[in-house]
C-alpha cells in the first residue's frame, strides 16, 4: 500500500484495517476452496460460489482502501456502507452463533473503522467541496 504524506492518519489507518479485512476474506475463501474438495460439501458449486463472493467482496475492499489513501471522497460512502453491514454480520456470528472468534474481530474492525472515518481530519480530507 503507497502511503502519501497528506494523506491524515485517520484515513491511512482506516485503509490499513479494511486491507487487512480483505486478507481476511482471502483466507476465508481459501478455506472454502479447500474444505469443498477435501470434504463432501452438499453443493460443490454452492461452496465455490460462496469463495467467489468472498474474493469479489476483497476485491471491492482494496479498491475502497484504495480510493481512501487517494483521499477519493466517492470511496468513502461504499467503505461505511459495507462496515455497517458488517456489524450484523459480527453480531450475529459472535453473540447468536457463539463464534465469538469469528465475530468479535468482524465487529471490532467495522466499529474501528468508522470511528476513523468520521474523526474530524478524515471528514476534512474526504469531505466534497460545495459549488
Amino acid at each position: 500500500m503507497v502511503e502519501d504524506s497528506g494523506t491524515p492518519a485517520q484515513v491511512r489507518a482506516a485503509a490499513t484495517v479494511i486491507w487487512l479485512e480483505s486478507l481476511a476474506l482471502v483466507g476465508a475463501a481459501g478455506v472454502l476452496v479447500t474444505k469443498t474438495f477435501d470434504g463432501h460439501p452438499d453443493s460443490i458449486a454452492r461452496a465455490l460460489l460462496g469463495a467467489a463472493l468472498a474474493l469479489a467482496a476483497a476485491a471491492a475492499l482494496v479498491l475502497g482502501a484504495r480510493g481512501l489513501i487517494r483521499l477519493r471522497p466517492a470511496a468513502r460512502t461504499p467503505m461505511v456502507v459495507l462496515q455497517l453491514l458488517a456489524l450484523p454480520v459480527g453480531y450475529s456470528l459472535a453473540f447468536q452463533a457463539g463464534r465469538v472468534g469469528y465475530g468479535g474481530p468482524i465487529l471490532v474492525a467495522a466499529l474501528v473503522v468508522l470511528y476513523l472515518l468520521f474523526t474530524p481530519p478524515a471528514r476534512a480530507a474526504l469531505d466534497r467541496e460545495s459549488e
